[in-house]
């Protein structure tokens, strides 16, 4: 054989050399890894040591000549013969590295439950055929000696590490997965080349984003509460690793809580800053400001702040070059793709982890982005990254849930001191408490009836519903009724690409005085992270939580007298149809609404507490979640750390990405604007296509006013 091979010959791209690949990987996995270890007083250098040894040894067995006669064949990667993998671990394991081990074991099958493992005895992290293991083992001394020729590469000595052992072997993961995925990327010039990412430059951003806030506003009173609201905010000295911010509606806190960010990320010397909005948010409206004004002269906006609506993730090596990663200075995303990152055991989601270390992180809406049952485990990652890995949390929220203070839900205290304090936010709370009045209809509602409520009231109007299908069917009946101009739609039923028009077409038609009979149907995604203000607004009952948000997008600017929330139910029906995981949080709100107790955020933490009380195996859920994240469970806990209670693929109904995906030649960016995702079960049902592994092509019909639910009505109404 001419040469030893990592990667064969495929669409016109030579073979990769192992020699080359295995010294790329090595060099990039190093890299990351000791820039992770820059902001961490707690591995010295093991993180470092892991990585490397695991990185040489990471494709030992592609050595073995079965797997060097199909590498030499074109197209032949895809299928080698005998598991590649084992001879790493096998070698790593005699030096009792377990920590570099579990790592290659891990770098394509994904982190384990060590519980399991442990079960197997003398086997672990190997391969779990006595065959395979055998011939492993017969193999290895001659493997060994034919990789030391080509990589003349000392082994480090066996590292251990003091800290937390499921947060680092997630972190030793993603450094040699990264590696290991774009150098193949690169190699089949799937990307041209590591791409150019700016500097975070908080110091530059900042004095951007203070001559851009000095030039807003007026010099009425509520204009001079929200620059002492950015003054307080950009100034305040905080030296733990958390803070709060609870600040109401129309304080300013987008560009208050980023000030506050990059006076942080200067002292901290930080390389990331993190916006993370609620997992149904609309992300749009933020990164449109942040790159306007924190982009510097001659930056690219799209470089500077990543918008990342999916944690699109992929393994299969023709569409890895499609994963969302976390290189940008600047990463506005969602809470579902950002901590069910921190969650998983796949290398293809975990590849971009090794960023987080060293980051300054924003959680909007803190207390709803996730559901109850995962803030602890939540919260224990976030101590984590605090406490070993340099990064720094701020938790905000116009009505503020204080959940690291329950008992119930958290043991791990840690005090969270105030970016605003009291004075200044009763100044701005002056304005919140006119603002709106909530209302109650009490007895279920038609689809008729609903429509009729809504359409009578002063408007422009929102109608917020609990699911996508409701809210598309709704949005369909108004448009039927009253015709296209009295209705608008925003739900993830749209690409992210036409959620954007949307919102542009739904912010001009808000900041035209003489346009105001028409009505938005929505669902929670316009809860958070858009500055919409609506006359009067309606929520379908979810939770109070919700329902506070969504007031927050009715009379936002307190200009309005008399401006009403109101709150319902549907009747059961045979189309419209029910989101059963808000059960427990919709009996609790109709409890409150029904005895007639003042909706406000006060109300905030006894409901979270009532929904505990009334859902006993929701604690139970907590304590078996943390026990299996301390036993380094891992692959159970992905599984059970689910945000969306179901399984989702990524869909795309854009027939020129399709073709593109195809052949190869798209981007991360493009899947992120011009996708969907659907459940796992829907795609039979709606019979969807998979273009590429892991990606699916939309054969139903599709538009930019309902998205994919156009063809899921065309389908209901065929039944």
């Amino acid at each position: 054989m001419p040469d030893y091979l990592a990667h064969s010959s495929q669409n016109g791209y030579p073979a990769q050399t192992y020699k080359e690949h295995v010294e790329n990987v090595i060099n990039a996995a190093r890299k990351y890894a000791e820039e992770a270890e820059t902001f961490t007083a707690s591995s010295h250098g093991q993180l470092c040591s892991s990585v490397y040894n695991a990185a040489i040894l990471h494709d030992l067995g592609k050595l073995c000549d079965e797997n060097q006669s199909v590498l030499h064949h074109p197209q032949g990667e895809s299928h080698l013969p005998f598991n590649h993998v084992d001879a790493g671990t096998a070698s790593l394991l005699q030096d009792a590295d377990f920590l570099s081990a579990a790592t290659v074991y891990s770098h394509h099958r994904g982190l384990p439950d060590m519980c399991s493992e442990e079960l197997r005895g003398e086997h672990f992290f190997r391969d779990s055929s006595a065959e395979n293991r055998s011939k492993t083992d017969q193999l290895l001394n001659r493997l060994t000696e034919i990789h030391r020729s080509l990589v003349p590469l000392p082994i480090h000595p066996a590292s251990t590490y003091s800290g937390d052992h499921s947060v680092f072997l997630r972190l030793a993961l993603s450094c040699l997965a990264d590696a290991d995925h774009s150098d193949t990327a690169r190699h089949y010039g799937q990307i041209p080349g590591e791409p150019d990412f700016p500097a975070l430059k908080p110091a530059e951003r900042l004095s951007r984003l203070d001559h851009y806030v000095n030039k807003l506003g007026g010099n009425d009173e509520r204009s001079r509460l929200r620059r002492t609201m950015y003054e307080n905010c950009r100034n305040a000295e905080i030296s733990s690793d958390f803070a709060a911010c609870d600040s109401p509606v129309g304080s300013g806190k987008t560009t208050a809580v980023m000030a506050h960010l990059l006076a942080q990320a200067i002292r901290r010397k930080a390389r990331h800053i993190f916006v993370i909005l609620p997992y149904t948010s609309i992300i749009t409206q933020s990164v449109n400001v942040y790159r306007k004004y924190l982009t510097l002269p001659g930056e690219n906006p799209e470089t500077v702040v990543a918008e990342l609506h999916s944690r699109a993730d992929f393994d299969d090596i023709s569409v890895r070059y499609l994963s969302s990663l976390w290189r940008s200075p600047i990463i506005v995303t969602t809470a579902v793709a950002f901590f069910e990152t921190l969650a998983s055991a796949q290398p293809s989601a975990l590849r971009k982890l090794h960023e987080l270390p060293g980051s300054i992180l924003f959680i909007d809406e803190a207390h709803a982005a996730l559901p109850v049952r995962l803030l602890p485990l939540a919260w224990h990652w976030m101590k984590k990254f605090a406490d070993e890995w340099g990064c720094y949390w701020i938790l905000a929220s116009g009505s503020l849930v204080r959940y690291w203070t329950i008992p119930e839900l958290i043991k791990e205290k840690e005090p969270v001191p105030d970016l605003v304090d009291s004075a200044l936010r009763e100044k701005l709370l002056i304005y919140e408490k006119h603002r709106i009045t909530f209302q109650w209809t009490g007895t279920p509602l038609s689809r008729t009836d609903l429509i009729q409520l809504v359409t009578k009231a002063p408007g422009p109007r929102l109608l917020i519903v609990n699911t996508v299908q409701n809210a598309a069917i709704l949005a369909d009946d108004i448009r039927k009724i009253f015709g296209r101009e009295r209705v608008e739609h925003l739900s993830t039923a749209l690409t992210p690409y036409d959620r954007s028009i949307t919102i542009r077409r739904i912010e001009t038609r808000l900041q035209d005085p003489s346009d105001t009979d028409w009505t938005l149907v929505a669902t929670s995604c316009v809860e958070a992270g858009v500055d919409f203000s609506f006359r009067t607004g309606f929520r379908e009952v979810s939770s109070l939580l919700s329902l506070l948000q969504a007031a927050g997008r009715v009379n936002r600017h307190g200009k309005e007298e008399k401006a009403q929330m109101w709150s319902f139910t549907l009747q059961d029906s045979s189309v419209l149809n029910k989101n059963r995981h808000l059960q427990t949080s919709a009996e609790v709100l109709k409890s409150y609404l029904n005895e007639r107790v003042n909706i406000s955020p006060e109300l905030s933490t006894r409901s979270m507490k009532d929904e505990l009380t009334r859902d006993d195996h929701c604690l139970k859920f907590i304590r078996k979640l943390m026990q299996d994240e301390t036993a380094g469970q891992f692959k159970t806990v992905c599984d059970e750390f689910e945000v969306i209670d179901t399984q989702t693929v990524t869909v795309v109904a854009d027939q020129n990405l399709i073709g593109l995906i195809k052949q190869g030649k798209s981007d991360w960016r493009q899947l992120q604007l011009h996708s969907f995702a659907i459940s796992e079960y829907n795609i039979a049902k709606w019979n969807v296509h998979e273009t590429a592994k892991g990606i699916y092509e939309w054969t139903l019909p599709y538009d930019s006013f309902i998205g994919y639910m156009a063809g899921v009505l065309t389908k209901l109404k065929l039944e």
